[in-house]
C-alpha cells in the first residue's frame, strides 16, 4: 500500500509539471510560448487525413524551395519527425517578396513566426527517379499557407 501511494504522488506530481493552453499547442514552459511542435504533430496524426486549425508560434531554423514552394521549417533537418514545416505557396512568396526582399529563405531562418493556418499531416514519398515516386514513404506535418495575413513575423 505504501508502494502504492508513492508511486501515485509521482505520477501525479509528473503529470501536474507540464501546462498548456486550450488549443494545446502552447508550452508555457518554452520561451517566449512556442508552440509544442510534438504536440502539433500528434493532433495532426490523430486527426488525420482532417486539418487542426490553430495559431502556432513557431522558431524558423531553416528554409528550402521546390517547384516554387517556400518551406519553412522549425528543425536544420526536414526529415526531423519533431519538425513542422510551413508551406508558403506562390502567390503568397510574391506577395512577402515586395514586403521583406528578394531573399525569403534566409530572412525567415532565425525568426518567430506566428502563424494562423490548419496543421495536417502529409504523406511524403521517396523518389526513384526525378518525378518518379517509390513505394517509400514517410509523413511531414505541414502548415499550407495561402495568405500572407496567415503569417506574422515576431
Amino acid at each position: 500500500m505504501k508502494y502504492l501511494l508513492i508511486l501515485l504522488a509521482v505520477a501525479l506530481t509528473g503529470c501536474s509539471s507540464t501546462q498548456v493552453t486550450s488549443n494545446n499547442t502552447q508550452s508555457t514552459n518554452s520561451p517566449l510560448g512556442y508552440s509544442d511542435t510534438m504536440e502539433i504533430i500528434r493532433a495532426a496524426a490523430a486527426a488525420a487525413p482532417e486539418k487542426i486549425k490553430g495559431e502556432y508560434t513557431l522558431k524558423i531554423k531553416a528554409a528550402g524551395s521546390q517547384r516554387r514552394h517556400l518551406f519553412l521549417n522549425t528543425e536544420n533537418d526536414y526529415r526531423d519527425q519533431r519538425n513542422v514545416t510551413i508551406a508558403l505557396s506562390p502567390s503568397v512568396i510574391s506577395d512577402l517578396s515586395k514586403q521583406y526582399g528578394l531573399d525569403l529563405e534566409r530572412f525567415f531562418v532565425n525568426k518567430t513566426l506566428k502563424v494562423k493556418g490548419e496543421a495536417q499531416r502529409v504523406k511524403i514519398y521517396f523518389m526513384r527517379a526525378p518525378r518518379v515516386p517509390s513505394t517509400k514513404y514517410y509523413y511531414q506535418t505541414h502548415i499550407p499557407i495561402t495568405n500572407i495575413s496567415q503569417l506574422q513575423v515576431i
